[in-house]
């Protein structure tokens, strides 16, 4: 059976492909054990310097796998701790990642995929987008970091109302609350992340790690502990073959060249 998730790794860029669009994208057995597998070759790979991650089909992903999840009722607590044991791991490694991420939205993108996408940190959506809160219809809360991402996001209050009035957003709502960064024509989306990708490709990786894990601990950090992290992250990438090109350029009026070392 074709996997559920896909992973290419090429020219400094990896990109993780759901590709169940028969069923939705649906985050099942198959899709967890799946993502799993991907996000463990990504963190064992030091050449990644920019994570594209898309889904084939008309939608991102409907969510959860209900089917699977009504099979036994006596059985569903401990499918669902299992199956987020793994999903825990799986984000935080892309969290944890020196390469940014990128996402591209297209069709629906409900509960658990509108965690995972606020997770990113550039997420473009087609015109055609929409975000469904999805866990309040069935009974359930939010899971996959949804209530750290969505509030980081969106503020807690504009989360608060997001999940409990069950909301849908298109993409332009999404946009302006905070929750999409860029929204294009479907014929474009494919094109705009590439090119977000690419220019992370050509980038000074270390810098962005050093950024994606400053601005993770930001909100809880005091404020002097935050400026000293920030010193810490300026002392380590002095040591970089990048930040040392990176002087270099500017006091010779060219482009650096940076190699993500």
């Amino acid at each position: 059976m074709q996997p559920a998730v896909l992973l290419r790794i090429e020219e400094g860029i990896a990109r993780i492909v759901f590709d169940r669009p028969d069923q939705g994208n649906k985050l099942g057995d198959d899709f967890v054990s799946g993502f799993d597998d991907a996000t463990l070759k990504c963190s064992e790979r030091d050449d990644i310097r920019a994570l594209v991650i898309s889904a084939t089909g008309k939608w991102f992903s409907v969510g959860g796998d209900i089917s699977a999840m009504v099979a036994r009722r006596d059985e569903l607590p401990a499918k669902i701790r299992r199956w987020n044991a793994s999903l825990q791991g799986s984000l935080a490694r892309l969290q944890r990642m020196r390469a940014p991420s990128v996402v591209a939205v297209q069709g629906v993108a409900a509960g658990g995929a509108v965690s995972l996408v606020a997770g990113c940190d550039v997420i473009v959506a087609a015109e055609s987008a929409r975000f469904v809160a999805a866990y309040p219809a069935i009974g359930y809360c939010m899971d996959m970091g949804g209530s750290t991402a969505l509030t980081r996001r969106l503020g807690l209050a504009r989360a608060r109302r997001f999940y409990l009035l069950h909301e849908q957003l298109d993409a332009k709502a999404a946009e302006r609350a905070g929750l999409v960064d860029f929204v294009v024509s479907a014929p474009d989306l494919t094109a705009t992340v590439e090119t977000i990708a690419r220019r992370w490709a050509a980038g000074p990786t270390g810098a962005y790690g050093e950024i994606r894990r400053l601005l993770q601990t930001s909100a809880e950090t005091p404020y002097e502990t935050q400026m000293e992290l920030e010193t810490q992250s300026l002392a380590r990438l002095a040591r970089t073959n990048d930040a040392w090109d990176g002087l270099n350029a500017f006091l010779e009026k060219r482009p650096p060249r940076f190699t993500g070392r």
